[in-house]
């Protein structure tokens, strides 16, 4: 749209600007006929010069008309050259939108996470901002229709109980919310006709370089069939265990992280016709679901949780959740080559980074005695050595059909006392085991 109206007005323009040169060429020729024909009556000096002036003065005019007009498309200049996520110009394909889905409730501290949005996105028009409030809490819509025009407002409309069986009666919290995800991304996909999306929950607070982040891996996941989405958060990414000089350092993670997530309208397709009625985010994780497909995840997480309390009961939220740092430095990533992220450059890099790294032992991680800068590989092969090792070292220990968290081919990556730590399986692991969880 924008590039056809940038045509338009430089179209335009130089019409303008043709008619004017014509209507001064003549304006310019008249008074010289007239001229004549006034001295060969007598002459009438006095009008010719009244002539002249008033032919410079609507000279002036015109000029003055043309200035403006070429300040005019001077200014919309920049909204049609504007680099589009692939770097190139807008006089080329047009920029998709990416909406941001915020999935709202009863809190109305939801005013944290929409002030940020707001204060960071870049283009209303390319991140519209879609709220979907289940609950019918009062406060908490007042709070969303504060934001007036820069918010879109949704209200899921079905708020009655959900019949479950009676050992699940507590976790009746879980089962609406996975029927406010299926409604509110059905009008996402569906009545709103977005091709992709980005969900936010409602205690989330974003980095600066949030919308940066998701505009320049969305060519990735739309391209790399062996991905499935991209998530702006690291489970393990409390501050000490992630590198803060290594901002623009992205992975391929074979756990899916949720908490800032993106996905194509072609995933919802394949999903939405089985979704559960509950537990959908560990559902997510099942290998019918992954289909042995990966997520994109930061070294340093783009979003922050803020919300203790919840139907998770704050689930690790005082351990390790509260602790996580949230990027401050804002990093150019639609200006990067990201190439390395496709599966089979990743994967010979990545595998060859872990197993060519010395192999030490848990004592000499754990008592400080590496030497070098590392990066160092340590071994486990059980569910419980993995678990022991994880929990003695800090990062998270549960695993979901058998993927650890932020983990790859089994590998979880992660700093400790400065050192990287790939905590591996052995060599020539092939597959996850869902009975590991």
């Amino acid at each position: 749209m924008l590039h056809k109206r940038g045509s338009a007005i430089l179209c335009g323009a130089f019409l303008f600007v043709a008619w004017n040169a014509i209507v001064v060429l003549y304006l310019w020729g008249k008074p010289l006929s007239g001229r004549e024909d006034r001295e060969m009556d007598g002459g009438r000096g006095a009008d010719l010069a009244g002539d002249v002036i008033h032919m410079a003065e609507a000279f002036e005019a015109e000029l003055e008309m043309q200035r403006k007009i070429l300040l005019q498309i001077q200014g919309h200049r920049s909204l049609w050259e504007q680099p589009n996520e692939n770097g190139a110009s807008r006089g080329g394909p047009p920029q998709v939108v990416i909406p941001i889905l915020v999935i709202a409730c009863n809190r109305v501290t939801v005013k944290r996470c929409l002030d940020k949005l707001i204060e960071y996105r870049p283009s209303a028009e390319l991140y519209p901002i879609i709220v979907s409030q289940d609950c019918g809490h009062a406060e908490t819509a007042q709070v969303i229709g504060s934001y007036g025009s820069q918010v879109t407002h949704l209200k899921q409309p079905d708020l009655s109980n959900i019949a479950v069986r009676p050992e699940h009666k507590k976790f009746q919290g879980y089962y609406k919310i996975s029927r406010h995800y299926r409604w509110a991304l059905n009008q996402v996909f569906n009545s709103l006709s977005h091709s992709s999306v980005v969900i936010v929950e409602d205690d989330l607070e974003v980095a600066p370089d949030f919308f940066e982040y998701f505009r320049s891996l969305h060519p990735i996941l739309k391209s790399d069939t062996s991905l499935w989405c991209v998530s702006a958060w690291n489970d393990n990414g409390r501050d000490g265990y992630v590198d803060p000089g290594k901002a623009d350092l992205l992975y391929r993670t074979d756990f899916f992280p949720g908490l800032g997530w993106m996905m194509l309208k072609e995933l919802w397709i394949e999903l939405e016709p089985k979704w559960p009625g509950a537990f959908w985010d560990d559902w997510m994780r099942q290998p019918d679901q992954r289909r042995d497909r990966a997520c994109i995840r930061p070294e340093i997480s783009r979003t922050l949780t803020f919300g203790r309390k919840g139907v998770s009961l704050g689930q690790f939220y005082d351990k390790y959740l509260r602790y996580i740092k949230l990027n401050s430095e804002f990093v150019p990533f639609t200006k990067l080559d990201l190439a390395y992220l496709k599966e089979e450059k990743y994967k010979e890099i990545f595998e060859k980074q872990v197993y060519s790294a010395p192999l030490v032992k848990y004592e000499e991680v754990q008592r400080g005695q590496l030497k070098g800068a590392g990066p160092f590989c340590l071994h486990y092969s059980s569910k419980d050595g993995f678990k022991v090792l994880a929990k003695n070292l800090g990062v998270m220990e549960d695993l979901k059909s058998g993927v650890p968290r932020t983990g790859y081919r089994g590998v979880v990556s992660f700093l400790s006392r400065g050192r990287r730590i790939f905590l591996a399986p052995p060599p020539g692991w092939s597959k996850y085991d869902p009975t590991w969880s």
